[in-house]
């Protein structure tokens, strides 16, 4: 187990909910239980599954729970794609979220990958 507030990929999904919810501000109201709701959850869901998975005592949890994050950034991602043709947010907002977006998917990718390869190390002999 360890301090999720520690890994550099937690710290970027944090400052992408962040973000997020800045560029929602100013959606339409009428949105507000809508595309607004379902991005900031999304965004949210990011970092709060990294920290989740921190908290748990195996690295297949704490995989699992990468995943799932991986899973909430692409849906992030298409809210974007959607928030700039429905012209919410103007396409440098959905430049700059995009970017961080891509980049927390590939820290995520890599984190993964690393805890995959270490599953599949053998164990020491006593």
């Amino acid at each position: 187990m360890q301090d999720f507030r520690n890994l550099k990929v937690w710290s970027k999904a944090h400052a992408v909910s962040l973000a997020v919810y800045r560029a929602t501000e100013d959606f339409p109201a009428a949105e507000r239980y809508g595309l607004t709701s379902q991005m900031r959850r999304a965004a949210v869901s990011i970092a709060a599954n990294i920290a989740e998975g921190c908290g748990r005592s195996s690295d297949a949890d704490f995989s699992r729970f990468l995943h799932m994050a991986m899973g909430s950034a692409s849906e992030l991602e298409y809210f974007l794609v959607l928030a700039r043709d429905l012209k919410f947010i103007p396409g440098s907002t959905h430049d700059s979220l995009l970017g961080d977006l891509q980049e927390t998917k590939r820290m995520l990718a890599k984190l993964i990958g690393r805890l995959k390869a270490e599953s599949r190390k053998p164990m020491a002999e006593s």
